[in-house]
Order: structure tokens, then sequence, then C-alpha cells
């Protein structure tokens, strides 16, 4: 991952209403959410929803399909995943974990 990316990334996540959004998609598993229940979940007005839904969707960390004439909302778990292990990667490289911690390459 190049740093530029994670940087947007992790800016998107870093409104309090985006990571409420994100983690009630994470909760929601490979399912997903249908737009609408994650309006009442979350309870937000339905174009606050649509805006930050579209800054999810433009860093890549949400997707959504439609199923009829329902939109869903799914995380991007491939996505997730890999911005974790990019901040966890080099964690104690340098000095010595703190308890708890596992670096990768004692993984």
């Amino acid at each position: 991952m190049k740093i530029e990316q994670v940087a947007r990334q992790l800016e998107a996540l870093g409104n309090p209403t985006r990571l409420k959004v994100y983690r009630a998609l994470v909760r929601a598993g490979d399912a997903g959410l249908p737009v609408g229940r994650l309006q009442a979940k979350i309870d937000i007005a339905a174009s606050t929803l649509s805006h930050h839904l579209k800054a999810l969707i433009g860093v890549g960390l949400v997707t959504q399909t439609r199923e009829g004439t329902t939109l869903v909302c799914h995380t991007n778990y491939g996505l997730m995943r890999g911005l974790i292990n990019y901040m966890v990667e080099e964690c104690c490289a340098e000095g010595t974990c703190v308890p708890g911690i596992v670096p990768k390459k004692a993984a």
C-alpha cells in the first residue's frame, strides 16, 4: 500500500459519523446492510448518510450493490485487512514490543 492511499483511508475514518457507519457495516458481515437499515441503525438523515457513504466508497473502504430496488452497502474486507496490516507490519521493528502486541515477524 502507498502511504498516500493509507492517509486518505484513515482520513475518511477520522470522522466520527463515518467511523460509526463503517463499524456498523463491519459488524454486518459479508451480507452488508441495505441503506435504509443502515440509516435506521445509526439514526441519521438520508442525505447525511449519503454524504458519508460517498467518502467511504471514494477511498474503497465500502462498496455498494443493487439487489432489485435495494441498495446494499458492504465493507471491503480485503482493503480493511490491508490497512490494518499496513499499520502493524513494522510494529516493534526497531524496539521492544508492548505486551500484547505481536510483531509480524513473530506471527
